[in-house]
């Protein structure tokens, strides 16, 4: 049976490979490498940097895929997503068939970690036959974001709440908590709330050469924040980012 392995590889940054994470690259016989767009050739590239630093393994053998397109138009977002699912399973499957060692161990590398906000297991489901799948966690971005503003992110005794940007704005602040973080927020989401007592903590490209990061009174710091993204979207063509929301009394 294939066995594929879903490997968390951090943010970006090399260093935050785990050596678990270094040891499941090494074993596999194939490591896919998806591309998503002339925009986004930054992180095919990193992938490729990561396999370069730490692959000792010389049999190694690669297969790079261009990654369907969400229809982000589809009135009904869940079917959407399936459908969308349903499409990369399938060009997953075809670039295994399509590549030698695809029988064997196969890789491939995750941004931050499978589990949170990701869709690689649920795609990886929906291969047939279905291949025995081996999870290697890695660092979240949420770990990447405290740790770059030097943030618990919890308050002592405290619940937080991980949330999108979809839900923030179609819901508003989540009711029993005063700690959100807010993830594939594709605008920017916190500027339908109510800055009065919110205090932001922003990350983009944590853990890359481009990292920026900026926190302070929403009211205060969230134009900036705005404004900065803008200007990072335009100058790279995609920006990933995710932040923080505390509400003081």
């Amino acid at each position: 049976m294939m066995t594929l392995s879903l490997i968390g590889i951090g943010c970006g940054d090399p260093g935050q490979l785990t050596r678990a994470a270094i040891g499941a690259i090494n074993a596999a016989d194939l490591v896919l490498i998806p591309r998503k767009g002339t925009a986004k050739s930054d992180l095919a590239d990193l992938r490729r940097t990561i396999c370069a630093d730490v692959l000792t393994n010389h049999t190694t053998r690669f297969a790079e895929f261009d990654l369907p397109v969400r229809d982000a138009g589809d009135a009904d977002y869940r079917k959407g997503v399936d459908d969308w699912h349903d499409a990369v399973a399938a060009t997953w499957s075809q670039t295994i068939a399509d590549h030698p060692g695809g029988d064997g161990k196969v890789a491939l590398l995750i941004w931050g970690d499978p589990s949170l906000y990701d869709s690689s297991l649920r795609i990886a489901r929906r291969l047939h036959p279905l291949p025995d799948i081996e999870v290697v966690p890695g660092i979240t971005s949420i770990q990447a974001l405290c740790a770059a503003h030097a943030l618990p992110l919890n308050d002592i005794g405290e619940p937080f709440l991980v949330t999108t940007g979809r839900r923030l704005r179609e819901g508003g602040w989540p009711v029993g908590v005063d700690t959100v973080v807010v993830m594939l927020d594709g605008g920017t989401a916190f500027q339908s709330l109510d800055p009065e007592g919110l205090h932001i903590w922003w990350g983009a490209y944590l853990g890359m050469a481009d990292q920026i990061i900026m926190s302070g009174a929403l009211a205060e710091i969230g134009p900036r924040i705005v404004a900065s993204r803008q200007a990072a979207r335009e100058r790279h063509g995609w920006i990933m980012d995710s932040y923080i929301l505390k509400r003081r009394p």
